[in-house]
């Protein structure tokens, strides 16, 4: 059955530093993917899932994200906003913040990972209230930017190793999850310096057996991130429309 989530946490605080540098300019969140700001695709797949309250992380340029952030709002959607003043440290502080305002369970992901309804649904069907559920994705050669996947090897349904420059692995991690309190825990007893990455909180659940995975199938899902995926992404988004402006042409049977 599919779990009853209502709540999601997107991770939006920080610069973008990496797109800007490929001459992208302007908030990351709001870039224009095929005609419209990124985040939005993000915010339409969580509310078409059942999410009514997303809780944005915010930091780099808030004020401005947020103002543009409640023009975009889908219809039912209440958008909270949750200020990370520590936005340049590692994203495992921004889903830290998310603690005290957060229902248990909820979905996390990125302001800047796209991914299909379907996607989206697989994870809901079959994730468990009890783990950290993390969507993994095995078709390895479909991925653009492989440099900069977080990178998963496994071992059964046991997870060895993660990381960006893992050598040998077999999955990569989609940066979508189903979360419960539990990964706070983690994330806190991972921090270092007062820093601490949301891997860093996925390796010490992996270690206590608590994470589980998810293969996300033939579903789609793009972390744009550079030009090249950017690219990728709208490619995508294109090719969908014009499948779906096919697929409503001829007679009425085909509708």
């Amino acid at each position: 059955m599919k779990a009853a989530i209502f709540e999601a946490v997107v991770l939006m605080a920080g610069a973008g530093s990496r797109l800007n540098s490929t001459g992208v300019t302007g908030l990351k969140p709001l870039t224009p993917v095929f005609g419209r700001p990124l985040v939005s695709y993000v915010l339409e797949a969580l509310r078409a899932a059942g999410i009514r309250t997303v809780h944005a992380i915010v930091g780099y340029q808030r004020e401005t994200l947020v103002n543009s952030m409640e023009a975009i709002a889908p219809d039912g959607m209440d958008i909270r906003f949750v200020v990370n003043s520590e936005w340049q440290r590692q994203n495992g502080v921004s889903v830290l913040a998310a603690e005290k305002h957060v229902k248990s369970p909820f979905i996390l992901t990125m302001s800047d990972h796209l991914f299909d309804r379907e996607l989206l649904d697989v994870l809901l069907l079959q994730a468990q209230k009890d783990k950290l559920n993390l969507a993994i994705d095995r078709k390895i050669e479909a991925i653009v930017d492989i440099d900069d996947a977080m990178k998963i090897r496994t071992s059964g349904d046991r997870v060895i190793a993660i990381g960006k420059d893992l050598s040998k692995y077999d999955a990569i991690d989609t940066g979508l999850f189903v979360a419960n309190d539990e990964l706070f825990d983690h994330l806190r007893r991972a921090t270092r310096d007062g820093d601490c990455s949301l891997a860093d909180g996925v390796r010490s659940m992996a270690a206590a057996g608590k994470l589980r995975l998810i293969d996300v199938g033939d579903g789609w899902w793009q972390d744009v991130d550079t030009s090249r995926t950017l690219v990728a992404a709208e490619n995508h988004l294109r090719s969908r429309v014009t499948s779906s402006s096919l697929a409503g042409t001829g007679s009425d049977t085909q509708r």
